[in-house]
């Protein structure tokens, strides 16, 4: 663990966020931080049993055997800034300019989605924040993130009560588009606010249209698409059918109407953005990674909003440090594309393929870092990915 999050940058972590302990104990802040890394990579079991599993290779060292309730006062006491502000600092893209499969011509491939199925324990607490989901059910929480495509990496996330909607999380994100990312999304982000926002942050977008969404015909060209308007931006609207097969010979047929800010037919063909939509269920493996194989399909351990939002923070961390792994473990062997690193899922797409024109050489992308970062905090995250 401290090959992947050295403890100097947790330190700094601690530090810049004033969670450092105020007097000497027995659990700094530095193992609570790695602790709660640790409580999201063993969520099947108790707090004693996970630090076990933490500090089981350092036996032969005198340390400390804390209690269950020393473990969340420990908790309580980091609270949630620190394992926000790793999760900032770690999140980012993952994939060097020239990746195989990562970008459609000189544009890094990136997507939104939203994910209200992770469950919260049942408690009043819980209920206050997230609200009370009747029948006898779970409450549920709203996570929102901004994925690379092509590596499933997170370059950011927000979460909260499912009562604000995917658009309204999603404007929180804008801030870490590019001008060199194109964006994906599904037609639950179909509104022409949210259309005009991200293209204001330079950023392309590809993305599906409503079924009852009527957008005028202004010139058709000779690829079948033909340019729109939706809002005040000027699109290219393709028209899909969408055939899939199972294993077993049984197919499903659909239409799917895509609008895109690409608007040239002969340097962006709608063939190649029809097959590169297919890249949006990427950020759906990602959170099968997240629900199912970290945490197994369980319900979140905290019963308050501080501790929900520290756990949904220190799940993320944990996720992004595994991304790292894989990318890197990808890297190493030539020819090797960014998914096929990934966990097991049960929608494993085809290889990805690049169409338009080959990509230009582009400075690597500086991971998103507020304003308020301390230099200590950035240099880490520097050596780290740069």
């Amino acid at each position: 663990m401290t090959t992947l999050v050295p403890v100097e940058l947790v330190d700094a972590v601690v530090e810049e966020t004033r969670s450092t302990q105020r007097r000497l104990r027995d659990l700094p802040s530095r193992a609570g931080v790695y602790f709660l890394l640790a409580m999201c990579l063993f969520p099947e079991v108790g707090y004693s049993l996970v630090w076990r599993k933490l500090t089981g290779p350092l036996a032969h060292l005198p340390l400390v055997t804390p209690t269950a309730k020393a473990l969340r006062d420990l908790r309580r006491r980091i609270g949630e800034a620190p394992m926000r502000r790793l999760c900032e600092v770690l999140c980012g893209p993952l994939a060097q300019p020239r990746t195989p499969g990562v970008r459609f011509g000189p544009y890094r491939t990136v997507s939104f989605d939203g994910c209200s199925s992770i469950k919260a324990p049942d408690t009043p607490r819980n209920q206050s924040w997230l609200g009370d989901p009747g029948h006898g059910g779970y409450p549920m929480l709203e996570l929102m993130t901004l994925v690379e495509t092509g590596t499933r990496a997170l370059i950011g996330a927000v979460f909260g009560p499912t009562s604000e909607g995917e658009t309204g999380y999603a404007r929180r994100l804008l801030h870490l588009l590019r001008p060199d990312m194109l964006v994906l999304w599904d037609k639950g982000f179909d509104a022409n606010d949210f259309f005009a926002q991200v293209t204001a942050t330079g950023a392309q977008v590809l993305g599906r249209l409503r079924s009852n969404r009527r957008a005028p015909v202004l010139a058709r060209l000779a690829d079948g698409s033909y340019l729109s308007v939706i809002g005040t931006v000027r699109v290219r609207v393709i028209d899909a059918q969408i055939t899939v097969t199972c294993a077993d010979g049984t197919s499903f047929t659909g239409t799917y109407r895509l609008a895109t800010t690409l608007t040239d037919a002969r340097r962006y063909p709608a063939g190649a953005l029809v097959a590169l939509y297919h890249q949006r269920w990427e950020h759906e493996s990602a959170y099968f990674a997240l629900r199912h194989t970290l945490l197994g399909g369980r319900v979140l351990r905290s019963g308050d909003r501080m501790g929900l939002a520290q756990e949904m923070w220190s799940l993320l961390t944990l996720y992004q440090i595994l991304r790292c792994v894989m990318v890197d473990a990808a890297e190493s062997r030539p020819g090797t594309t960014r998914t096929a690193a990934a966990s097991p899922s049960p929608c494993t797409p085809p290889a990805t393929r690049s169409y338009g024109p080959p990509p230009q050489p582009l400075p690597r992308p500086k991971h998103p870092v507020s304003s308020g970062a301390r230099s200590s905090t950035l240099s880490y995250q520097r050596a780290a990915y740069e």
